[in-house]
């Protein structure tokens, strides 16, 4: 019994760390949606969740919670933005966001665009992602949830949604995994297994999303122009 109850609480630990890291509570956004079209069955899949997170529970928690400093965003600089190194990785975010192409500024979750780059666009899209309705408010090139982006324009002075500041946003938030030194130095893995607990598209990412191979991401990575250590 006393090994089942510290399971859950594993559990429980796992996904209050996911809810609170990710910024938003994308989760949170699903919730509401969920909760007003199935009531209970918000908490069915809490528990299907708790029941899978089982004994990895404790483990998936130390992933996500290691080093992560919103203050480091306060000091990326336009040199850390326009590094080499720091280009291709956001090359890399933006081949698993879906959002390489042209138009990747302006994506919204799903795939359809928004026009105005003054402010996030904070729309509630509701998709299917492996046989169930998501609902996110993720937009862009890095796919920034609304609240994500609040915290990010606030702490770092951004003032619009515009391509520069959506890439300064994404460096801060790769500062903020405490990969910036990593990335601009070459140590591409490094760098990667950091960022995969900020974007659940990356390799190794513990939200148990689709996500790139690690040869995808180094192939896009070095086409980008990025060097690795050795």
């Amino acid at each position: 019994m006393r090994s089942a109850v510290l399971i859950a609480a594993a559990g429980l630990l796992t996904v209050g760390a996911w809810l609170m890291l990710r910024g938003e509570q994308a989760a949170a956004d699903q919730a509401q949606a969920d909760a007003a079209d199935s009531g209970p069955g918000l908490w069915a899949d809490v528990g299907q969740v708790l029941g899978e997170v089982g004994q990895a529970g404790a483990a998936v928690l130390e992933t996500i919670t290691m080093t992560f400093k919103l203050s480091n965003m306060r000091t990326v600089t336009a040199a850390d933005v326009a590094h080499p190194n720091v280009r291709a990785l956001l090359a890399v975010i933006r081949r698993g966001e879906g959002t390489a192409g042209v138009n990747g500024y302006r994506t919204l979750f799903g795939g359809g665009l928004f026009d105005s780059l003054a402010i996030h666009p904070n729309q509630r899209i509701t998709r299917t992602l492996g046989g169930k309705p998501i609902t996110s408010t993720a937009a862009g090139a890095y796919q920034f949830l609304k609240s994500t982006w609040d915290e990010t324009a606030r702490i770092m002075g951004l003032p619009d949604f515009s391509p520069a500041s959506q890439d300064r946003g994404a460096v801060g938030r790769i500062a903020a995994r405490g990969a910036l030194e990593d990335a601009k130095a070459g140590r591409f893995d490094v760098a990667v297994k950091k960022i995969a607990t900020e974007w659940a598209s990356m390799p190794g990412s513990p939200y148990g999303q689709p996500v790139i191979s690690i040869t995808t991401a180094r192939g896009v990575y070095a086409s980008a122009g990025g060097s690795i250590s050795t």
